[in-house]
């Protein structure tokens, strides 16, 4: 069996001269304690009683006969004090992100015993530092002037309002530990410093002590340990490696070279210490890969390679990022009998937690109208998505989603979404401060029913309701004092963050699988550490505090250096007797950035050498297919053809499906993306939009003008508009709106139309356009309507040659608006973009290539041709006319097309009749293009048109 820091430390027990039920043996963390005995135990071959085994936290709590309160009720108690001291105090809403900061800040200063009342009191006065501070050094003391330099005279409001708020904080420090002497409750430092500061009224311990494994103390720790060590003689295992203790350039020893030099910590070293790192044989390989999943593949991959003959015990696989947890348990290989997961699982990474957290979104947007209760649909329709309602009537979430979108809903009715079950009416409710809890638990019942055959979901949901439970109680002891709404909901998705479910199993058996900090102490032949990135491994650092860097350093208290110190003393001691090491990083980073490899393996190439040592580095390549998306080119297979004979006249067939302009100009745009829409028939996802977007505004100004106008072919039982008419129409423009938008958003008659928010913009926005439309209508009249957009379906058709011989092709299209106008047929054509009405030439309407193609003109020429099929006796000019209502309130607007040549003058449209002859000739042309079985759909050359395709992920651009 391989030897390890613990075998060496049991067997350093085992041959002393005090019993082993006369020892305690004191650790940092409960997992190396329990490996320590496992080792103990194999040296012992006759029943003995085993020593006493506690941690360090263990000891100091059971030396104050107390241990400490929860982090809620410490807020409120800090929060009362506050309040007390304050002239002004925050709303405890407000307060409670700075009362966590001042917590961590209070409990640093006790765990490193430092003077509060130095730190806190007058701070603001330099003169008040350089003179009552003479115990300081002077770098203590330069490193205190420089901060405060940054505040001399200056009036910003933050520094003052951050210089007011220091000046409490030594009262406030002194105010709450007073309280919390009172009400019996303590924070963990506060004992700690309890402990350290009455250390001659301690008795002596009933057992020799014996403290194996540390790394860094606080300044309680160190006093309580050098105490125990001076008067009653405990000892210090320290685990440790020459490699890095006698280099000053290393940081991992950065603490015990300060303990060396201690009187009485010193003495307590080895005279010689190990040098497992450098003399130890071992095999040292990093690999990089591409992703950050991938790692989990390639752990699996190492391990394939392990004799089956092995223990997997002295395997250790350390995860930095706990993500990793699952897919890593996912890959692994048939050989690995058994698996001890030591780190836990946060309950914020499984599907529960995300339906849980989206049941608390969705109190955050909630909205009354009258007495009725509205859900934002974002929320709500994540909720109807997942798995856990849906499941319970799919049918119920089908059609609310549906329904939702076709009637643009942004925010649902509560009453609607409550009646798909129990379930469905305890989510979709709006809770309270005072029932927000308790209807959790309500929602968590209700899913564990659900959930009779998920052992691991119903183990997150009893761990959830568990720490509920213990909210709930901590609030019923505030007498009703509850936090706001949104402060509620913030701390049960930070409680729910913070709950992680163990995993049951035999710890001391099978492939170890562990956080970072979990492995202390404890060595194994084989490590594989993933995720080896910096921000990963180290961490990034950052210490949130109230206490600015300089002071915190020239107070002693812990810095980002002494962190990073921590986590690689962490990394190297696992270096200590391994054979193996094998360190995983990744390029690919968050946000699209690439990532940094940890400085560890920068210094592990660059300074660790010697004969023993073998090193390598691979790099994991995962297959990548580096060329561009291949051409999409769909032949007309006799299936396609089938389909495209939907738009032909024959016998068996009087009312074939029409080619509109939209399609043709589709045709002409991408024939690829013609195939998608019109053939195989794939339609965009249909969404609700928060906004009023161009198409949906264009659908409500045609509606609206068309209500306007059927609406007075209704009252007065004409169709001609004299200019007289005009003044009359204006008060109709709001009813015709609110009638368009009802139809937009499938709304009954009985329903009320809610205009708020962008429909309201718009709604006026509309308004004014229909103004100035009558007001040009006006000047034109007077004028006879002979259709609108819903009186009349034009459908026409036209002979063309195809591979089978001669055939009809059914055309068709919606006009907005026909009327006759001084013996002119009008064809208008309501635009709401910035359509162009000039055009180079009739054969530019059907070229593919032409970049200013103007399928507008295309499409009210078009409208031309099909008036012509309808009305073939029609001897009036018929003249086609685009109204872009952008330009409608210019002095010369004029809605007639412009033919323009290069080099020559503009020719205004007077008369479909002259472009007919050329215009049915490219028309004709296009369509036999269409229906020709040689010309396969293909994808536009031009890649401008691809940016706001729906179909652009399906052809990979």
């Amino acid at each position: 069996m391989m030897d390890s820091f613990l075998r060496d430390s049991a067997r350093r027990l085992l041959a002393g001269e005090i019993p082993l039920k006369d020892i305690t043996v004191v650790f940092p963390n409960r997992r190396a304690g329990i490996f320590f005995l496992k080792q103990l135990g194999t040296l012992i071959h006759a029943p003995v009683w085993m020593p006493r085994v506690l941690t360090i936290e263990d000891l100091f709590y059971e030396l104050a006969g107390q241990r400490p309160v929860d982090q809620l009720t410490l807020l409120f108690e800090l929060y009362g004090v506050y309040a007390q001291l304050s002239n002004h105090p925050e709303t405890f809403d407000r307060f409670y992100f700075w009362g966590e900061l001042i917590l961590k800040d209070f409990n640093d200063v006790d765990q490193f015993l430092v003077d509060a009342k130095r730190l806190y009191h007058h701070l603001a006065d330099i003169k008040t530092i350089e003179k009552d501070w003479s115990y300081l050094t002077d770098h203590q003391l330069a490193l205190i002037q420089a901060f405060w330099k940054s505040f001399e005279g200056t009036g910003s409001k933050h520094q003052e309002s951050f210089l007011r708020f220091w000046q409490i904080l030594f009262e406030l420090y002194e105010g709450f530990r007073a309280s919390l002497e009172t009400t019996g409750y303590a924070y963990p430092g506060m004992l700690y410093r309890r402990v350290a500061e009455s250390l001659s009224e301690l008795s002596a311990p009933g057992s020799h002590l014996v403290f194996m494994g540390f790394n860094a103390f606080t300044s309680a720790e160190e006093k309580l340990i050098r105490h125990y060590v001076r008067y009653h003689g405990a000892e210090v295992y320290w685990d440790i490696d020459a490699y890095y203790v006698e280099d000053a350039r290393q940081e991992a020893g950065m603490f015990f070279r300060q303990y060396q030099k201690d009187s009485v910590l010193g003495p307590t070293f080895p005279k010689e210490l190990p040098v497992g790192i450098q003399d130890n044989p071992k095999e040292i390989a990093s690999y990089v890969t591409p992703l950050k999943v991938s790692q989990a593949n390639l752990v699996g991959s190492i391990l394939e390679q392990v004799s089956t003959k092995e223990d997997w015990e002295q395997t250790v696989v350390i995860l930095p990022d706990e993500q990793l947890l699952f897919p890593v348990l996912n890959y692994l290989p048939p050989a690995v009998g058994s698996v001890n997961v030591t780190m836990g699982y946060l309950v914020k990474n499984a599907p529960v937690y995300i339906f849980l957290e989206a049941v608390l979104d969705l109190q955050r947007y909630t909205k009354r109208i009258g007495d009725d209760l509205f859900f934002y649909h974002k929320p709500a329709k994540e909720l109807l998505s997942s798995v856990y309602l849906h499941h319970l009537n799919p049918v119920f979430c089908k059609q609310v989603i549906r329904d939702s979108t076709l009637q643009n809903q942004v925010h649902l009715p509560a009453e609607v979404l409550a009646n798909g079950g129990e379930l469905f009416s305890l989510v979709f409710r709006a809770y309270h401060p005072e029932t927000v809890l308790s209807g959790l638990q309500g929602i968590m019942l209700a899913l564990s029913g659900q959930l009779s055959e998920e052992a691991l979901e119903r183990s997150y949901l009893f761990q959830c309701y568990r720490q509920l439970n213990r909210l709930k109680e901590v609030f019923d002891g505030r007498d009703g004092k509850l936090p706001g709404m949104e402060l509620m909901l913030r701390i049960v998705r930070q409680l729910f963050r913070q709950i992680r479910i163990p995993f049951e199993g035999e710890p001391l058996r099978g492939l170890q699988v562990m956080g970072v900090l979990e492995s202390r102490n404890l060595d194994f032949k084989r490590v594989i550490i993933c995720q080896m990135n910096e921000g990963s491994f180290p961490p990034s650092g950052s210490l949130n505090s109230m206490i600015p860097y300089n002071l915190r350093r020239a107070f002693g208290l812990p810095v980002q250096e002494q962190n990073d110190a921590v986590y690689s003393y962490t990394f190297y001691r696992l270096l200590h007797r391994a054979e193996e090491v094998h360190l995983i990083y990744t390029i690919s980073g968050s946000e699209g950035k690439p990532a940094e490899k940890s400085r560890y393996l920068l210094q592990l190439a660059e300074e660790l050498t010697g004969e023993q040592i073998q090193k390598r580095e691979e790099v994991v390549f995962a297959p990548v297919d580096a060329r561009n998306a291949p051409e999409i080119t769909i032949a007309k297979s006799d299936a396609v053809m089938h389909a495209l004979d939907r738009y032909m006249f024959s016998p068996n067939r009087d009312s074939p499906v029409a080619f509109s302009p939209s399609a043709l100009n589709t045709w002409l745009d991408c024939r690829l993306k013609f195939y998608f829409m019109y053939i195989a028939g794939i339609t965009e996802t249909e969404e609700v939009k928060e906004g009023v977007d161009a198409a949906v505004f264009g659908n409500l100004i045609h509606g609206a003008l068309e209500n306007l106008y059927l609406g007075f072919i209704a009252r007065k039982k004409r169709t001609t508009l004299e200019a007289a008419d005009f003044p009359g129409l204006k008060p109709f423009v709001d009813p015709a709106i609110e009638k368009a938008i009802r139809k937009q958003y499938f709304l009954e008659e009985s329903q009320e139309v809610k205009v708020e928010g962008h429909l309201a913009i718009v709604r006026d926005l509309l308004h004014n356009y229909m103004l100035q439309v009558l007001k040009w209508d006006e000047e034109q009249a007077p004028f006879q309507i002979i259709s609108l957009e819903a009186g009349k379906r034009y459908r026409a058709q036209l002979e063309i040659q195809t591979a089978f011989g001669p055939r009809n092709v059914a055309l068709g299209g919606i006009i907005d608006r026909v009327d006759l106008q001084n013996g002119v047929v009008r064809l208008m054509d309501y635009k709401s973009g910035k359509d162009e009405k000039q055009f180079s030439s009739v054969a530019s309407l059907f070229d593919r290539d032409d970049k200013k193609r103007n399928k507008a003109a295309m499409q009210t020429f078009f409208y031309g041709f099909l008036f012509r099929q309808n009305f073939p006796d029609n001897t009036l000019p018929v003249r086609p006319a685009l109204v872009n209502l952008r330009d409608i309130f210019l002095p010369d607007f004029t809605p007639y097309l412009v033919e323009k040549e290069v080099k020559a003058d503009p020719l205004e449209v007077t008369d479909y009749a002259d472009y007919q002859e050329d215009f049915e000739a490219g028309l004709r042309g296009l369509l036999e293009e269409i229906v020709d079985p040689e010309v396969p759909f293909d994808q536009t050359s031009d890649l401008r048109k691809c940016g706001y395709c729906p179909y652009r992920t399906l052809c990979g651009r």
